[in-house]
């Protein structure tokens, strides 16, 4: 249920925070709970991953890009992702996730997420994501590019991402 209760609050506050582009990074607040605990008493690894979803959420709604999505029938949709671990988060630590798109290409959006409590990374991910229109398919870039007014110059897909991409695509049998 906690999770419910935090899409909620993510959404809500959202909602009511300070407009954002989408091109800046946002901080999303978290705490650890009970019910994000392994057994041996940190923070799940695939807990880290469900809040990854709601700091994408943050950055979207704040930035006006998840109703101009809505409104197209689009959806964003998560093709793959790489995460790496430092430091572990315990019960009642609050923590960030910092937020931001690190780039686009002729196929994919890349958003850099850290989970930082003050200046300290206890885990850094990269997410390769589309967007997907409602019994249509995949958005083409085009179409993305147009309402995004395309990419900012200083929002670039460094080299590491892009043989990241190459070497973690699906591979038929």
């Amino acid at each position: 249920m906690n999770l419910w209760l935090r899409l909620l609050r993510v959404r809500l506050a959202a909602q009511r925070g300070a407009r954002i582009s989408l091109w800046d990074t946002v901080a999303t607040r978290f705490r650890v709970v009970p019910t994000d605990l392994d057994t041996v008493g940190h923070m799940n690894n695939g807990r880290y991953l469900t809040l990854l979803d709601l700091g994408r959420l943050d950055l979207m709604v704040r930035s006006g890009f998840w109703q101009r999505c809505r409104d197209r029938g689009w959806f964003p949709v998560v093709a793959g992702q790489t995460i790496t671990y430092w430091k572990n988060l315990t019960l009642a630590q609050s923590f960030d996730v910092h937020t931001r798109v690190a780039g686009g290409d002729e196929r994919w959006v890349y958003l850099e997420q850290t989970f930082r409590r003050g200046d300290v990374v206890h885990a850094h991910a990269l997410i390769r994501a589309c967007f997907v229109e409602r019994g249509h398919g995949r958005v083409p870039t085009a179409d993305l590019d147009a309402e995004l007014g395309g990419f900012p110059d200083h929002v670039s897909v460094p080299d590491w991402v892009r043989s990241w991409t190459t070497h973690s695509a699906a591979k038929t049998v």
